[in-house]
């Protein structure tokens, strides 16, 4: 099936054309048509599968119809509400690119930033609006955007919006909005959370699931470094160098743990950056695209990162630790293996944390196979030197054994789971994400 083949218009085929993108996903092909139809939709498909064009591309199709005259201003008609600011970033980005050829006007409102530009923006007028909740609603109390002519609203991330608290946001934000508008929710997964929320404000709506829940994709290849706790660091420093990755993203579970890491690697000699909810959005933005442009060798994540991050090509995410939530494995190692490029998933994981990869290999439904690499087993002493090659590939790969099906199952059991544009900075009464 083609781009053309879906109803799009022109601009959008050429914008989509000069992009490289051939053929839709199958997320995009089942979805647009639905979106196009004016139809509300339930949507989910695992990261990396293409999710903002399949709500981006029918959204400016139906903005590029004239306004309706509302009272000589030019009213926002489109709300894309997102959980994080990274993400709100890189979907007006893609808005950007694939709208480029339409008349639609855009904007991204999120905290961290001053209000001041941003109500400049929507002074000027938006049609299609992207918002984290906290902010918007800032804007709403200052009463600096009009929603009452809103046509259609879209929840990315729905799943992660919940997980994050944004419940009662949510709620004041829908009843905000009239009540005759197109309502689309994407979520990585269908949880009893997410049926619920979409039962409260979707209407007859058309669903869309392209993989089994919690599929993980098949091009990453996943594996498990059993090591003592205090020698992950070196672990860690070990196998970029002797792997000679250069991108690398890595997850911790706390702000403070992935600050350490990040300066920890830094004096092994390798360029770091940490990004978390604490950095300022700035710090955020330039870390993110030193990463992408190579800069950073490693990036140094809390779970923030772990949705919507869309990095081209990325070959390596590493669990330093392990998530308490087990779904949260999958987003996180989704990062990688997108778009058809193979991926590598590695996690480090001490003693401790059996029960979290118990959770997780019973959510996924496979053994992750265990690998144990020389001179870091668990219990083993570690070295006067910790072995640590940062700044050279060796000649030879590091020595692994894998360890046999009976011996692994002692430490795992089977069980239980684009460019961001960069803001300006400022002062603002309120900082809210």
């Amino acid at each position: 099936m083609s781009f053309s083949a879906l109803g799009l218009a022109e601009g959008l085929l050429r914008a989509v054309a000069g992009e490289g993108y051939p053929q839709p996903t199958p997320i995009q092909a089942q979805a647009i048509p639905v979106v196009l139809s004016g139809r509300d939709l339930l949507a989910a498909a695992p990261t990396g599968t293409g999710k903002t064009a399949a709500f981006v591309l029918p959204v400016l199709q139906r903005l590029s119809a004239p306004p309706v005259p509302h009272g000589g201003s030019r009213p926002v008609r489109a709300l894309v509400l997102v959980p994080t600011r990274e993400l709100a970033a890189q979907i007006a980005e893609s808005v950007r690119v694939y709208g480029r050829h339409t008349p639609v006007r855009s904007a991204a409102v999120f905290g961290g930033v001053s209000l001041h530009p941003q109500i400049d923006a929507l002074r000027r007028g938006v049609d299609l609006l992207i918002a984290t909740p906290g902010r918007l609603l800032d804007h709403l109390e200052q009463r600096t955007v009009n929603l009452s002519a809103l046509q259609v609203l879209v929840l990315d991330e729905a799943d992660r919006m919940l997980d994050m608290g944004f419940i009662h946001s949510l709620r004041r934000i829908l009843g905000a909005l009239p009540k005759a508008r197109q309502n689309l929710l994407f979520s990585a997964t269908f949880s009893d959370e997410i049926r619920r929320l979409a039962a409260g404000f979707l209407r007859d709506p058309a669903t869309v699931e392209v993989a089994p829940r919690n599929a993980t994709v098949e091009l990453i290849a996943q594996r498990v470094h059993p090591v003592d706790k205090s020698r992950k660091p070196a672990l860690l420093s070990y196998l970029i160098g002797a792997g000679n990755w250069q991108q690398v993203l890595v997850f911790c579970r706390t702000k403070h743990g992935a600050n350490r890491l990040a300066q920890q690697l830094e004096r092994d000699g390798i360029v770091a950056a940490a990004i978390h909810g604490n950095k300022s959005q700035g710090a955020r933005t330039r870390a993110l695209a030193d990463f992408k442009a190579s800069r950073v060798r490693v990036l140094v994540a809390t779970d923030i990162a772990a949705r919507g991050l869309d990095i081209d090509q990325l070959p390596h995410v590493v669990n330093f630790e392990l998530p308490n939530v087990p779904e949260d494995y999958v987003h996180r190692i989704g990062r990688t293996g997108r778009a058809g490029a193979r991926g590598e998933a590695v996690s480090l994981v001490s003693a401790d944390e059996r029960d979290q990869l118990r959770d997780i290999q019973r959510l996924i439904k496979r053994q992750i196979p265990s690998v144990t690499i020389e001179g870091f087993a668990p219990g083993s002493p570690a070295p006067a030197s910790e072995p640590r090659p940062a700044q050279h590939r060796p000649s030879q790969p590091p020595h692994a054994r894998v360890q046999p099906q009976t011996q692994r199952n002692r430490h795992a059991r089977p069980g239980r789971s684009q460019h961001s544009a960069a803001p300006r900075q400022g002062q603002s009464r309120k900082v809210r994400s």
